[in-house]
């Protein structure tokens, strides 16, 4: 590795750690809870726009879908259609009308209190069985960014893949025990602006090499039907399945906690309008060129790279200069570092203020609360490091997958329903997450792999159904619950 890209690493891990000093100083005057898990509901909203995108594209939004595209060409678009389509649904029908609702039921700070809110009860069970879910889940997603920075510094540095992973883990552990909300969204910040800049770059660039009277283009050929939409250029079972599970991830943000929380922290209205706009472009923009890199490089590269995931790293080093290449190489630290230290802190809230201090200290003061949520990061990220760290550990594309779906099928349809039906209840709403997430978790062991069906869509259907049989063969929400349904559908006039 050149000692330019060691330096623009180093900075990068600067910058991050000083963000969550910063905001660790700056929490002695905002002590409390809702600060450090939610911002105070303070967020601006071109932050939380591009907190909410970097903390959902993960590294293999640099490394795993270039690959793909790279691999296999055109037919490895539709994750990327159904994502975008995902994005700006959630944006459109989910964030305005979860923050108001957040907000009438109880000034609910974590996804599972809002879900227990809703129905004005002081059963636990729910909240219990989320912050479990949360954990199992989370382990998993944390592992694939913790896996991703040992990967890049193998590559890049040639270093020991399992010391790169420490490190990562450390750094991430450090900002986000500090700072909380804040220095995780300030971070995603420019974390998502380094991404879009790293991807809007690196493909023009190579572009333009390939124009200059010193390219040598490869010699081999691009494999059969590379551009064709369809997987193996025909419309047949297998390129269905393919299709419909691309466009089922679309269905993960409407249950994703470490996204839907950052629509809850946004500080108005105003802000919100502007955020959906913001968060739907940088979300495109990023899917689209995360695309045209695994193309370009594919052309620029022929079939000559032996891992597929190293087109943006092999692209960024052949066409820009040391120092550049470092600063850009870092987008991937971002992505990786963006989606971890949100999903760290979701699940330490979940933790503490959905288990902790309803179960075991009801009375426990704002600064246990912090100490225990702050534990909870630093023990999630120990046991996400164990799972990266195992020599059996599946893919970075894998262990996303596995979490996203967990998160999707257990409380896409429980959200949705929340905020468009008033007839759901709690215990449709209990055993909607229970019957989403155990599908899709037996769906993935044992049907996956034969139907070729990403495991998300039957674990939604199941807990969408569920949700509306049991709401309607058990007692419906009481007359209060109704009103306050009713009076947050309608938009608030925020103190701006």
């Amino acid at each position: 590795m050149n000692n330019y890209e060691l330096v623009a690493f180093i900075a990068y891990f600067v910058l991050v750690i000083g963000i969550g000093i910063y905001f660790f100083i700056k929490s002695k005057k905002e002590a409390g809870e809702k600060a450090y898990f939610l911002g105070g509901r303070n967020m601006n909203g071109f932050v939380a726009a591009l907190s909410a995108g970097a903390s959902d594209m993960s590294a293999w939004v640099l490394m795993g879908l270039p690959g793909a595209f790279y691999l296999n060409g055109m037919s490895e678009m539709w994750i990327s259609v159904g994502l975008l389509i995902g994005t700006v649904s959630a944006w459109i029908f989910v964030a305005p009308r979860l923050r108001r609702f957040s907000i009438k039921f109880n000034d609910s700070i974590t996804i599972p209190q809002y879900l227990t809110n809703r129905f004005n009860t002081n059963n636990k069970v729910l909240q219990i069985i989320s912050a479990i879910i949360f954990v199992i889940a989370y382990c998993i997603y944390a592992a694939s960014s913790i896996k991703a920075c040992g990967t890049l510094f193998n590559t890049v540095m040639g270093a020991d893949e399992r010391i790169a992973m420490i490190v990562a883990a450390a750094i991430i552990i450090v900002y986000t025990f500090l700072g909380g909300f804040n220095a995780v969204c300030w971070t995603d910040f420019f974390q998502g602006m380094l991404m879009l800049a790293a991807l809007m770059l690196a493909p023009i660039i190579a572009v333009i090499a390939m124009g200059g009277a010193g390219f040598v283009a490869p010699s081999d050929v691009l494999p059969e039907n590379y551009y064709n939409v369809l997987s193996g250029g025909a419309l047949n079972k297998a390129s269905i399945a393919t299709i419909l599970s691309g466009l089922g991830w679309g269905l993960g943000y409407f249950g994703m906690p470490h996204i839907l929380v950052r629509y809850i922290s946004i500080k108005s209205e105003k802000e919100m309008n502007k955020s959906r706009v913001v968060g739907s472009c940088w979300t495109a923009v990023i899917l689209v060129m995360a695309s045209v890199v695994g193309i370009v490089g594919r052309k620029y590269f022929g079939g000559g790279l032996a891992d597929s995931s190293h087109v943006f790293i092999s692209t960024v080093r052949a066409v820009f200069p040391a120092v550049i290449a470092g600063i850009l190489l870092s987008a991937i630290l971002a992505a990786s570092m963006s989606t971890a230290d949100s999903q760290l802190l979701a699940s330490s809230s979940a933790f503490s203020s959905d288990v902790y201090k309803p179960v075991f200290r009801k009375n426990a003061s704002d600064k246990e609360m912090l100490w225990a949520g702050r534990f909870v990061v630093i023990v999630i990220a120990v046991v996400a490091l164990f799972i990266a760290m195992n020599p059996n550990c599946k893919s970075i594309m894998d262990l996303v997958s596995n979490a996203w779906g967990a998160f999707g099928a257990a409380f896409g349809p429980a959200i949705l329903l929340s905020l468009y039906w008033k007839r759901l209840n709690y215990a449709g709403t209990l055993a909607s997450i229970i019957v989403g997430f155990t599908v899709d978790a037996l769906w993935f062991k044992f049907l996956a792999a034969s139907t070729g069906l990403y495991e998300i869509i039957p674990g939604f259907v199941a807990g969408l159904i569920t949700a509306i049989i049991v709401s309607l063969v058990t007692k419906k929400p009481s007359e209060d619950v109704i009103n306050t349904f009713e009076e947050a559908k309608k938009p608030t006039v925020d103190a701006e």
